[in-house]
């Protein structure tokens, strides 16, 4: 075969067969196609589309690029949970504990921060001694002894999306949805699970802006999962706003452990809590995501999911005392607090969440590209959120930073986040629509619970 007709064929708009894609894949992945080539290939595909039998190839090629875990000698079924990113995304850091202590199975390999989204191996590092990267073995006993393991990629799984992402992030192909979804299904397939559940993000903060192109997505992923043979359920989710109040790395392992104690923000709980059920119900430890959902609330109740991330803190050579003690981890940073201006008086509105996300990496909070140093410490917590009353002098926000010597501007920039109303406003719906391989729970794909800017 020939990589610049495969190209050229790819340009005019014609479907690639399954040797073609395959034969791209292998070939930049042993280094025999350069990547001006496969650049080429990339704004091809995104200008002409793929087909979903060429979304299914392309995640088979970069599964197949590496190694697969297999968990087959585990009686109960191994589950996992991918969000496609947002703002103060932190659900990762509170379902785990919580389905861990529930008796599912989870070998859940994360990212990190890059653009406006929160990476969860940043959070988990920020916690004292934390190790995300286990090596396979370590990976296996940890399953088995354990239950649970939270790690990033290592180089023996799908090394092609490793490649692959690079390049992508560099030629403007990243929000395109066959890759997004060979991305995701690729690492999520070769962890050698049987059910997954997919948070799937829309709004201002999310990758995907638009309820059209939300709903292609998901429905995307629940396809090609489903055709591998794995379970695969989506929930479409509200990122207008960022979720709960915390946005920075310690701040949301902070927020996650006060969600454990049933004490965080309600809209972190409550997806927390509704993602936990569909688990729990996929690993066949529940009869229905409901009955899930209230064993999940049972752990919670209970303590035993704090417990269980404090065992899992310690499992991965971080300090478990600083789960039930977070004042143990000595903050070096104090907080520079935002008020409500004196003429303001009523209710908060809307909050941007891209607007914060975009201040919070300003802070140090993320990183606009791989070798970016983030700042465990710094972050940005919301004292008011939509619904919520404003009264002049009220704290509205508060920020941790040790990157700027003008606060004032950043203090202005948060504050210019935030929109309010005289009148009372209803607190936003978290949860929009659910989707599994029968359709869409409001059997409409132009159902939509939030406004779109």
């Amino acid at each position: 075969m020939d990589a610049i007709q495969i190209i050229k064929k790819k340009r005019e708009g014609s479907e690639l067969s399954s040797a073609e894609i395959q034969y791209l894949i292998e070939g930049y992945t042993a280094g025999r196609i350069p990547d001006y080539q496969m650049a080429a290939f990339l704004m091809a595909a995104q200008l002409r589309g793929m087909a979903l039998n060429e979304t299914i190839t392309l995640t088979q090629c970069m599964l197949n690029s590496g190694r697969i875990l297999d968990f087959s000698a585990i009686s109960t079924p191994v589950v996992d949970k991918h969000s496609t990113g947002g703002v103060g995304d932190k659900i990762s850091l509170v379902l785990t504990p919580i389905v861990g202590a529930c008796g599912v199975r989870v070998p859940m390999i994360s990212g990190r921060a890059l653009g406006h989204t929160g990476g969860t191996l940043d959070k988990l590092e920020s916690i004292p001694g934390f190790r995300t990267n286990l090596q396979i073995h370590d990976i296996y006993r940890q399953i088995r002894g354990l239950g649970v393991a939270m790690i990033g990629a290592t180089k023996e799984i799908a090394p092609a999306d490793r490649q692959l992402y690079a390049l992508r992030d560099v030629t403007a192909s990243v929000d395109f949805i066959p890759f997004i979804t060979a991305s995701i299904l690729s690492k999520k397939l070769a962890e050698g699970i049987d059910g997954l559940v997919l948070d799937v993000k829309l709004g201002r903060g999310a990758f995907m802006r638009k309820n059209e192109e939300a709903r292609e997505l998901a429905e995307t992923l629940v396809n090609v999962g489903e055709h591998f043979g794995m379970s695969t359920i989506a929930w479409l989710t509200n990122m207008n706003i960022p979720l709960g109040r915390a946005i920075g790395n310690w701040l949301e392992v902070e927020e996650s452990i006060n969600c454990l104690r049933g004490e965080g923000p309600e809209d972190v709980l409550e997806l927390s809590l509704k993602l936990s059920g569909e688990m729990i119900a996929l690993a066949d430890l529940a009869g229905s995501p409901e009955e899930g959902e209230e064993m999940a609330q049972t752990v919670v109740q209970s303590g035993h999911a704090l417990n269980f991330l404090a065992k899992i803190v310690e499992a991965q050579g971080g300090d478990p005392a600083v789960i039930h003690d977070p004042a143990l981890r000595m903050r070096t940073l104090e907080p520079q607090t935002v008020t409500v201006p004196l003429d303001i008086s009523g209710y908060v509105s809307d909050v941007d969440a891209f607007t914060l996300a975009e201040i919070g990496n300003s802070l140090g909070v993320g990183r606009l590209v791989i070798d970016d140093k983030i700042d465990p410490e710094a972050g940005i917590v919301l004292h008011l959120r939509p619904g919520e009353r404003a009264t002049p002098g009220q704290p509205l926000a508060s920020f941790y930073t040790r990157k700027t010597d003008q606060p004032e501007q950043v203090a202005h920039s948060i504050f210019d986040a935030f929109t309010f109303s005289k009148k009372p406003v209803d607190k936003p719906n978290i949860l929009i629509d659910r989707l599994t391989f029968e359709g869409w729970a409001s059997n409409s794909r132009e159902h939509n619970l939030i406004s779109q800017s």
